[in-house]
């Protein structure tokens, strides 16, 4: 292998690394967010919302990453009518997807709490959406730390398949260098090296804070 190519495009490694987080750090950011929303309205007592929820986690689910990256990337500016940034589109994509999953996990978290937590909380004179924010949602948050963890470091890999729509992340890039240089395998090897710091630094850091939570509990 030779990696003298690196001395000529490593500046392509390092844009794409950088696009890469940036799509990364918002799709777990807003997949997040609506999953904690899609998880809250199939535990509620609505039908039309417990209904919509569990439809929309079964398709997301059901249909690969890729087919709701091209709806996302052909649908979403024909029905807005909205020239939106390939990158804004790929966030869509990707926070869509993940919403997902991290809505199917919150949801385990929450139902892993005993109902007599939010029994004593309403017992206080605490509202249902106030007992869900400040007790269930917190103690379910450490239960599901670990699996919260693993989503969004297969968040991070499965970013790579952004670059079909033409994103310049990192696998867009790796690409670029491999037709440029004519050399197939050392790019991808580069590229490898690369999402695995980036995914094992996580799970480091992942690691550290679920010690720290789990020493904050037996400190009580």
């Amino acid at each position: 292998m030779d990696f003298t190519f690196m001395y000529k495009y490593y500046g392509f490694f390092v844009n794409g690394t950088a696009i890469t987080l940036l799509l990364s750090f918002f799709g777990v950011t807003f997949g997040a967010l609506i999953g904690v929303l899609f998880a809250l309205m199939k535990l509620s007592g609505n039908r039309l919302l417990k209904s919509f929820s569990t439809a929309y986690i079964e398709v997301v689910r059901g249909t690969p990453l890729l087919v709701q990256l091209y709806i996302v990337y052909y649908g979403i500016p024909r029905l807005t009518g909205i020239d939106f940034e390939d990158l804004t589109l790929g966030i869509i994509a990707i926070s869509l997807n993940s919403a997902a999953y991290v809505a199917e996990i919150i949801r385990a978290g929450i139902l892993s709490i005993d109902k007599g937590q939010m029994e004593a909380a309403r017992s206080l004179g605490m509202s249902h959406r106030m007992a869900m924010t400040n007790i269930i949602i917190p103690q379910a948050f450490k239960n599901i730390l670990p699996a919260l963890g693993n989503e969004f470091i297969v968040l991070i890999k499965e970013s790579a398949i952004v670059s079909i729509i033409g994103i310049h992340d990192l696998m867009y890039n790796t690409d670029t260098v491999r037709g440029n240089t004519f050399r197939p395998f050392s790019p991808l090897v580069v590229a490898a090296a690369i999402y695995f710091t980036i995914t094992f630094t996580l799970s480091k850091l992942l690691g550290i804070l679920e010690r720290r939570l789990r020493a904050g509990d037996s400190s009580i």
